[in-house]
């Protein structure tokens, strides 16, 4: 019998031990060891409602009861729970199991509030059970997969109810172990399948202590990790130090990928049993898979081999291309027999043996694709997997006795008689193929339905795809081609192509005409998929219910249902779903489709006063955050408040913008109607509800505003009072038409007016109050009642003072003023009422108010989830990864100038003019007096202020910090009860300004503060603190300020000289002590980055959060209060299954904050708002290939946690660290959705070169996915129709942007040769399809890349979140501010970027940061970021225009010329323009001038070793070769062959010169390039040793003039042939580097490239320049540039003169 069995049971809650401490143990959120009643967490009284929650994990945790004693402890500890015990036999930290006993505490707690939130005795059951299936399931699945029985050893076949207490021990030990063995693991913790080996044999280990204990055995078995920090130094070190071993090994990451192994490469040697066999356990130091120096030979590469190489296309997306060359080749079968339509070819017997020709060219890719894994994965093969070989070689066999076996059938077939039947047997054969055996990837089906909704999807698209690639690409073709290919050589001028390709130039000539249609014929899928992507958004999106509520207006007329929407959204299930019977639930659908469908009405809610002052008081909590944040003002909270009950109004007192002009109408309405019957008026005016209810309440106002104001007992309060009880009998008696006069409520209307206005007045006067009283006692006795009386009459009826002659001293002596605020905010709402005659449909004032209500209200008419009370809802953490952007704006920073004099101050009051003012109108009612104080008095906030309008930490943290304050607010919603909210004393004003520790939040906060954790991870927060960087001060603000803000940084500590330890540090500021206080402090096993620094800083902070979900939050993000009320809803889609499973990564839209600061600004948040909203909910339903993408999804934590945690770690492979948590979440069987109805802000860059280098990022990102295993192995492993959408919308993307860029050069370098062979002035004449088709190729091809694949996603989504009309509008303005030139010059950024990552990698991304763009870019800066991706390639394609236009036939019909090349000389425009139009000044003369001569001096600048890029040209210029230096061979061959291409412009060129014949004409072009060089050197040399600085080029062009005989004409033609010639020389002298520079070539190639660009830098200076000098060019660009800020009053004028228009104090 095990000793477990034998356990006595746990102690009880009160038998719990109190254990004293002198000092009181740091804790992060609950106090789990320190619980003495005086404990400063326990405060407050609500507080102790936490401890009660984790008593029960507590008390199960104690339960250690007399289990074997570890090694080193006298004896048990009473304070001793099962993780100390765990710790002290396996050699854990003390931190470390700290900080999981809190980790697993709050775990368990929450959990049991889920399940039975009122049972606080002992833990259910059912819990721990659940957690550990959970927890271990990638460890059961990985011993499932190796064969190996799991360790886990419990009985999971008894009912949860029935297990003793000994399976519930052994369950927390488990569970404990896992945990404390991840939280230990430091950079291990990227390798899951590395952490089950660990933990299947220290779970092994555990299990022979806790079975031998009871055996008798005098020798107990004890762990392999015994000690202090055993565990670390025994078991992580070894392995961390292997990791850094081959992190060295990669020389940088300058290595290929195939020579060292990454964090993959460990982890999946780990799939294998042969880690059993080699590492062993305790850990064989010995082993090739352990790396020490001593050790050169090791365990190679496991699983994968990454190559760089654009083959890497074909291997991973092989069966896309097989489909698209199958279906090209049977298109150009059926397009050659010259039908109209191509179904009539197939009854020709001819053309179906042609068309079973595609069964050659399949088994031929098939074979290629196969020899190609064998050439790019061999280096997989080692001692240790010797099989492999045998695989690759049975796979090339395979494919290679399909190809034989199709040949013979094909011949065969051809041989048969045309009509003889063909039998199956001869097509008739089965497949055979090995599948390669992994541990991911083996079950990526979705559900029937899913595979459906896609499959439906891509034969649409292909289906659209094939027909007009046939008819508008293929088929326009054929005629040409056959044209071409009977033509005679000698047709053609240009002979030397007929000796390279042996009288084929008819054959190369259409491949030239072919290529732009074949580059083309593989892009427009993207295109097609694009289109049908923005149809299918929008269906879905119309389904979700977007757009019900596009603005305040439509909120405007919907917000009674939108009142229902809150209550019915937001207020906990168990209000609304009653018992959870069928009843309930059909109940529940129906009430879910009525507040779909707007039919909900409020009356339920509003009869209910509880349920109505709730709802009222989660709305005011919403206005009142908007009056934080100044979006709004003082006036607007007033009219936007749901105001407390009060004053006896007898109605819903709904905000005023919704009662604006409704007393109006319902005046208008009484007058117009005078003799109708009451009933009849009242029921017209009760057809309005919010006229009704404006009616009712300014009637019960002005009674209750009148009595108020005279005083009490006094004659007049007795004649108000019977005045307004004549009223109210007339209305009761429905007689109020008979008893007054309709025609008087105008004066009536007017009078109250001037009362109102009087009243509202700071300073009260008396006098002038009395007298608008007697006017409205005269009007309202003498005009308003149809009986005349006189005033012997009035005085019986009293309505008249008794004394007579009294009514000219009436109200004298009986006015009072009552000294209430809210007396007179009451005031200021009945005015407001009588007086506001139009719509309010711009209250509020700001946008950013506006669309934050219109999005709240219209996601309530969304699907989502009920929400769970607090108590019952999943916990959750924000990680937030930092590193050294701002945190807040110091006082220095707004006060900086730049060269033009703006500060960002400025620029931000300009910007953001009204919440400017908001700001200074909150400030004042704090207190200040003078603007002139803001410096001095309000300084810090100010700082606040401006900081949170820029992409700062403190920005993101009080987002963050919403969802503390909601939880809370959520909180006391759940709990409050009937009597608190009937008191009135919970504070429904918004402008009361209570806080939530002021009473607010005095329900279940302690459950609410179990909920939340935020942890920033700023890995060098502890240097700053050494260094007294203000950053360290500013983030303990923030620490201060945000009671739940937690903060994770890495410290170093030196031991000697030379060796430091590392310790992963959790703190917080300890309100009690007023300081920074230290929680957990960990001992890692070496420096936390080896790899990609935002995923190791990730994985550092991973360890510290709680909670089932973690939400990852980049630094440039927000959040807003209202979105945070709906997280709870959210989490509860962890709940629902998505076709098969449930989900893993729950997907969140977000809002791009920065788009109103610029039109660039504004460019680049339509092309985001687009991706996150249109294009996700495309991915994640019905294509079911959503990723992450760096954006603020949320992940299942504990399901990650097993599985290598929220991002991927390998420097430059995981450049985009954050998708490949996507990918390993597909791979591994889990599922990311996709939600709408909660967004979060992000923030996007401002400037050109922030844009142009994060797109370079995400480029290169793309191109290094390309590579990786994640992305080969869902290419290969998801179905065709999944592979397809997984292409599209990843890599697909990026290979679209670089086809487009081919497809330019390929058409125009194929017109450039056929308009220097010849071919041209044949096809040129007569009808030429070739030539349309040509031209309509290149237009559909611009038109759709610039179109659909860009601004077609933001129209449509603008249309049905805006409308089309807003959406147009939006459209046709950004073409006036030339998107199309941005959009141009982006896509050419990312396919240089992204070309250039795959052929060579290290494709440099300069780094920029997130700041403001108010300063001008100089032209060095320009050329730097944009000379090789875009300057040179436009000059590139520039020349062979102009080449073209001088030799072509074409070339004399310019307005032909012109309709064939506007699209690319409007590329060569963009690429040359765009980096000047979209620059602040980029078009003033004097900056323009200034940054020439900065250019040359730049380019002539002799640096040394030490000089920087930004100072000298030749620093810059060898920085740009960095990539050759590590670029592999291929990557060097493909260069020099793509460079070969400069040369074809002499030879052509020279022989439309006509100097002699043949080839020897192309030889003399060459001497002349000898000689010319050799000049060049002789200049130079001349140049730099005598001193003949200008002389010598004077003489140069007076010996030229003289002793030659050419013309201007000559020297252009010359330049055109030569100068690429000398390019393309320098191009390939780079590549060959290594060998040249030691020699004086290298010199001589230096000089030259100078010169170079010095020529390209004219080129580019020259149409800057001339835009410069043109009058009033410079204010149209500036307009252009800043259009929105222009729309919010920035002074433009000012900005680019740099003239100040204020003042600083």
């Amino acid at each position: 019998m095990s000793l477990l069995s034998q356990a006595p049971p746990p102690p009880s809650v009160d038998q719990l031990p109190l254990l004293p401490t002198p000092l009181e143990e740091p804790y992060n959120i609950v106090p789990t060891n320190d619980l003495l009643p005086e404990h400063f967490f326990l405060r407050h009284p609500e507080l102790r409602i936490a401890t009660n929650i984790i008593r029960p994990a507590i008390v199960a945790l104690r339960h250690v009861g007399d289990l074997r004693r570890p090694p080193f402890v006298e004896q048990h500890d009473s304070s001793m729970d099962l993780l100390d015990w765990l710790g002290a036999f396996f050699g854990f930290q003390k931190d470390n199991v700290r900080n999981q006993r809190e980790h697993l505490v709050l775990h368990l707690a929450n959990s049991q509030m889920r399940r039975r939130p009122n049972n606080v005795d002992s833990l259910d059951p059912a819990i721990l059970p659940g957690f550990r299936e959970k927890l271990l399931s990638n460890y059961t699945s990985w011993c499932s997969y190796l064969g190996r029985d799991s360790n886990v050893r419990i009985n999971d076949t008894c009912q949860s109810d029935s297990r003793s207490q000994s399976d519930s021990r052994r369950e927390l030990l488990y569970t404990s172990l896992y945990l404390l063995i991840w939280g230990e693991s430091a950079n291990l913790r990227f390798l899951p399948e590395c952490i089950c080996y660990v933990f299947h044999h220290m779970a092994m280990e555990l299990n022979e202590i806790l079975e031998g204990s009871n055996s008798g055995r005098t020798d107990l078995p004890s762990p392999s990790t015994v000690g202090e920090n055993a565990f670390l130094d025994r078991v992580i070190k070894p392995l961390y130090k292997t990791i850094e071993a081959e992190v060295a090994s990669s020389r940088g990451e300058t290595a290929p990928y195939s020579d060292w192994r990454n964090y993959d490469d460990i982890n999946e040697y780990f799939w294998s049993r042969n880690c059993f066999q080699k590492l062993n356990w305790p850990l064989d130091l010995t082993s090739d898979f352990i790396v020490t120096s001593r050790r050169t030979k090791h365990v190679g590469k496991a699983g994968f081999v990454e190559h760089r190489s654009f083959w890497n296309l074909l291997s991973s997306f092989n069966r896309l291309w097989v489909m698209l060359i199958l279906v090209f080749q049977a298109s150009i079968i059926l397009a050659w027999e010259d039908k109209k339509y191509p179904w009539p070819a197939l009854a020709d017997g001819d053309v179906q043996v042609r068309l079973l020709s595609l069964f050659l060219t399949w088994s031929s890719l098939r074979f290629l694709r196969s020899l190609l894994n064998a050439v790019m994965q061999y280096r997989l093969v080692s001692n240790e997997t010797k099989w492999l070989v045998v695989t690759l070689v049975m796979k090339n066999l395979v494919a290679a006795a399909w190809c034989v076996l199709f040949v013979f059938l094909y011949r065969r077939i051809w041989s048969k008689s045309p009509d003889r039947e063909w039998s199956r047997d001869d097509f008739h054969l089965l497949s055979w193929w090995f599948q390669d055996r992994r541990f991911v990837g083996r079950d990526l089906r979705e559900g029937l339905m899913d595979r459906v909704k896609y499959a439906l999807f891509w034969v649409a698209v292909l289906a659209t795809k094939i027909g007009c690639s046939y008819f508008w690409q293929i088929k326009p073709m054929i005629t040409t081609t056959k044209t071409l290919l009977h033509l005679d050589n000698s047709r053609y001028e240009v002979h030397f192509l007929h000796i390279i390709f042996n009288n084929s130039n008819s054959t190369f000539a259409v491949g030239l005409l072919w290529l732009p249609v074949i580059l083309m014929y593989a892009m427009d899928l993207q295109i097609w998929y694009s289109l049908y992507s923005c149809l299918v958004g929008v269906l879905v999106g119309l389904f979700s219910r977007l757009g019900v509520i596009r603005d305040v207006r439509q909120l405007r007329h919907r917000f009674l249902f939108f009142v229902s929407a809150i209550h019915f959204r937001l207020m906990h299930q168990e209000l609304l779903s009653g018992d959870g019977t069928w009843s309930s639930k059909i109940s529940d659908a129906i009430r879910r489709l009525k507040l779909r469908d707007g039919h909900l009405h409020p009356d339920k809610i509003l009869k209910r006063p509880v349920e109505a002052n709730k709802v009222s008081l989660l709305w005011n909590k919403i206005i009142t955050i908007f009056r934080e944040e100044d979006i709004i003002s003082d006036r607007e909270v007033e009219l936007l408040e749901l105001p407390k009950n009060s004053w006896d109004i007898r109605v819903t007192r709904w905000p005023c913008f919704l009662l604006s002009g409704e007393l109006l109408d319902a005046l208008n309405q009484a007058v117009e109607l005078a003799d109708v019957p009451d009933k009849r008026l009242w029921d017209k005016i009760c057809k309005n509800e919010c006229r009704r209810c404006a009616v009712i309440e300014a009637y019960d106002s002005i009674k209750h505003l009148m009595l108020n104001i005279t005083k009490y007992r006094s004659e007049e309060h007795s004649i108000v009072e019977k005045l307004f009880q004549d009223i109210d009998h007339s209305l009761q008696a429905q007689n109020f038409i008979g008893t007054f006069e309709m025609n008087a409520l105008p004066q009536l209307h007017a009078e109250l007016i001037s009362l109102l206005e009087l009243l509202r007045k700071p300073k009260k006067e008396p006098a002038k109050v009395v007298t608008v009283l007697q006017n409205l006692y005269i009007v309202a006795v003498q005009d308003f009642f149809k009986e005349k009386r006189n005033i012997d009459k009035l005085i019986e009826d009293g309505l008249a003072p008794k004394r007579k002659g009294a009514t000219s001293d009436l109200f004298y002596d009986a006015v009072e003023f009552p000294d209430s605020g809210i007396f007179y905010r009451h005031v200021r709402r009945l005015h407001t009422i009588l007086t506001s005659n139009v719509s309010m449909q711009n209250t509020p004032v700001n946008h950013e108010a506006r669309r934050r209500l219109a999005f709240f209200s219209n996601s309530l008419f969304m699907g989502m989830p009920h929400a769970p009370r607090v108590e019952q809802m999943m916990a959750f953490s924000v990680l937030t990864p930092y590193n050294d952007e701002e945190v807040i704006y110091s006082e220095g920073q707004l006060r900086k100038e730049n060269e033009d004099g703006i500060t960002i101050l400025f620029y931000l009051q300009t910007i953001y003019s009204d919440e400017w003012k908001n700001f200074m109108e909150r400030m004042k009612r704090e207190g200040l007096k003078d603007d002139s104080e803001i410096w001095t008095n309000k300084l810090e906030d100010l700082c606040l202020w401006a900081s949170y309008r820029g992409q700062t930490l403190a920005r993101t943290v009080r987002g963050m910090m919403y969802y503390d304050r909601a939880l809370k607010m959520l909180s006391f919603l759940d709990s409050v009860s009937d009597d608190e909210i009937r008191e009135g004393s919970i504070g429904l004003d918004p402008m009361s300004q209570l806080s939530e520790s002021n009473g607010l939040y005095k329900g279940n906060y302690g459950a609410a503060c179990l909920k939340y954790t935020y942890v920033v991870a700023h890995q060098s927060y502890g240097e700053k603190k050494v260094k007294r960087d203000p950053v360290a001060d500013e983030i303990l603000y923030l620490m201060r300020s945000n009671e739940a803000l937690r903060v994770a940084y890495v410290d170093e500590v030196s031991r000697s000289t030379e060796e430091k330890d590392y310790f992963s540090v959790l703190v917080k500021f300890d309100q009690k002590l007023q300081k920074e206080v230290e929680i957990f402090r960990i001992k890692l096993p070496g420096p936390m980055t080896l790899g990609g620094g935002k995923a190791e800083n990730q994985n550092h902070g991973l360890i510290f959060t709680r909670g089932d979900a973690v939400q990852a939050i980049d630094m440039n993000q927000d959040n807003y209060f209202e979105e945070a009320l709906k997280m709870r809803n959210l989490l509860e889609e962890f709940r629902v299954y998505n076709g098969r499973r449930q989900p893993s990564i729950l997907g969140v839209r977000e809002h791009i904050f920065t788009g109103s600061i610029s039109s660039l600004a504004q460019f680049m948040s339509g092309q985001e708002t687009s991706f996150v909203t249109l294009v996700q909910r495309v991915f994640a339903n019905p294509l079911k290939v959503r990723m992450h993408y760096g954006h603020p999804d949320v992940f299942d934590r504990f399901w990650f946690l097993t599985r290598g945690g929220i991002s991927k770690a390998t420097r430059v492979l995981n450049t985009s660290e954050d998708i490949f948590a996507g990918f390993n979440c597909m791979l591994r069987g889990g599922s990311v959705t996709h939600h709408e109805y909660i967004q979060v802000g992000k923030g996007r860059y401002l400037g050109l070169d922030q844009v142009s280098m994060f797109e370079a990022k995400v480029a290169c990102g793309n191109g290094e996915q390309l590579l990786s295993r994640d992305v080969y192995r869902l290419g290969n492993g998801l179905d065709i129709f999944r592979m397809l959408s997984f292409f599209s919308s990843t890599i697909g993307f990026f290979f679209n942007s670089i086809m487009v860029v081919l497809i330019v050069y390929a058409f125009l370098w194929g017109q450039l040769y056929l308009a220097l062979s010849g071919p041209e002035t044949i096809t040129s004449t007569g009808e030429d399809d070739n030539k349309k088709a040509l031209v309509s190729l290149l237009s559909q091809e611009l038109f759709f890349q610039l179109g659909l694949s860009i601004a077609l996603p933001s129209v449509v989504e603008g249309s049905l979140e805006h409308g089309i009309i807003n959406a147009l509008w939006d459209f046709i303005v950004m073409q006036f501010q030339l998107c199309v030139v941005f959009y141009t010059f982006s896509f050419g950024t990312r396919s240089h970027f992204f070309g250039k990552t795959i052929l060579h990698g290290r494709a440099g991304c300069k780094p920029t940061g997130r700041g403001f763009v108010v300063h001008h870019t100089t032209f060095v800066e320009n050329y730097r970021l944009y000379s090789r991706s875009h300057f040179v390639k436009a000059i590139e394609l520039g020349l062979i225009l102009v080449v073209y236009a001088s030799f072509s036939p074409i070339g004399k019909y310019p307005f032909v010329y012109l309709a064939m090349m506007v699209e690319c000389w409007f590329l060569v425009f963009s690429w040359i323009m765009a980096p000047f139009v979209f620059n602040p000044c980029g078009f003033d003369w004097l900056k323009t001038v200034n940054d020439f001569n900065e250019f040359l001096k730049w380019i002539w600048y002799k640096g040394g070793v030490l000089s920087k890029a930004e100072e000298c040209w030749e620093t810059w210029w060898l920085e740009e070769q960095d990539h050759l230096r590590t670029t592999g061979s291929w990557g060097m061959i493909c260069e020099v062959l793509i460079d070969l291409r400069f040369f074809y412009f002499q030879y052509g060129i020279v022989k439309q010169l006509g100097i002699t014949e043949g080839i020897s004409n192309y030889l003399l072009s060459w001497i002349y390039v000898v000689v010319a060089l050799g000049f060049y050197v002789l200049i130079t040399y001349v140049h730099d040793n005598y001193g003949a600085k200008r002389h010598i080029y004077y003489l140069a062009v007076i010996g030229w003039m003289k002793f030659t005989t050419y013309k201007p004409k000559d020297l252009l033609t010359s330049l055109l042939a030569f100068l690429p010639t000398g390019w393309g020389l320098i191009l390939i002298a780079q590549v060959f580097r290594p060998f040249l520079k030691p020699t004086i070539v290298w010199e001589i190639v230096v000089s030259m490239a100078r010169m170079y660009d010095i020529l390209f830098g004219v080129i580019v200076m020259a149409p800057v320049a001339f835009f410069s000098w043109m009058p009033s060019f410079q204010s149209m660009q500036t307009r252009i540039l800043f259009s929105e800020a222009f729309n919010k009053g920035l002074q433009l004028s000012q900005f680019v003169k740099g003239k100040r228009i204020y003042r600083h104090t």
